[in-house]
């Protein structure tokens, strides 16, 4: 079943589009705030977010910014659904990676025709580019050696030093001491930014 993230905080419409959504056989998984839909997004890997802009502490263009900084979210489709209906806020939205924008109030029929083109995209997207984890050697084109293009790997699908260490065989320590060396050859500062690479070597 397609996992839909839907983050909006006005109750009633968030009830109804979640009805709307369940009942064309969408799994929908609520939030009524930003940093709570992240935290969803985090732990179930959404197939599509849909998300209002206009929201207290953190707003839909932060919501978006982040998910788009995640090596596990930057391409999950993300739709706007708001009534900031605006061209400059439509603009903002898009430069920031949105994939779709739909003004308050939105036809059912909108709505679903937007959700599954853009699932659709993704899945075209996915079958074409998606990354093939299962050779570790491809890496070695960023300039690292054959046991860090090895964490890298796994870097890349999200684990953590102990389970890379108890992957490889390896201690934690040397597990660090690889990741340190593989930030500093590919000149950047985080996981995130090394699974990136890793991603688009790969893909």
């Amino acid at each position: 079943m397609t996992t839909i993230l839907l983050i909006e905080d006005h109750a009633p419409l968030r009830e109804n589009l979640r009805e709307l959504l369940a009942l064309e056989g969408f799994h929908v998984l609520v939030a009524d705030n930003g940093r709570a839909g992240l935290q969803l997004a985090a732990q179930h890997h959404p197939a599509l977010v849909l998300c209002d802009i206009m929201m207290p502490g953190m707003d839909g263009y932060a919501v978006l910014e982040r998910l788009r900084a995640d090596a596990t979210t930057k391409a999950v489709p993300f739709i706007f659904l708001t009534a900031k209906g605006t061209p400059p806020d439509i603009r903002a939205g898009m430069n920031l990676g949105a994939d779709d924008y739909l003004p308050k109030p939105v036809s059912r029929n909108d709505l679903l025709k937007a959700v599954r083109t853009r699932l659709e995209r993704a899945k075209q997207q996915h079958q074409r580019f998606a990354p093939n984890f299962e050779d570790p050697k491809p890496l070695e084109k960023l300039g690292i050696s054959p046991r860090e293009a090895e964490v890298l790997l796994w870097v890349a699908q999200g684990k953590g030093n102990h389970e890379i260490a108890e992957i490889l065989g390896l201690s934690v320590a040397t597990v660090k001491k690889h990741t340190i060396h593989i930030f500093e050859k590919l000149g950047v500062e985080s996981r995130t930014a090394a699974s990136l690479r890793a991603l688009e070597e790969l893909a």
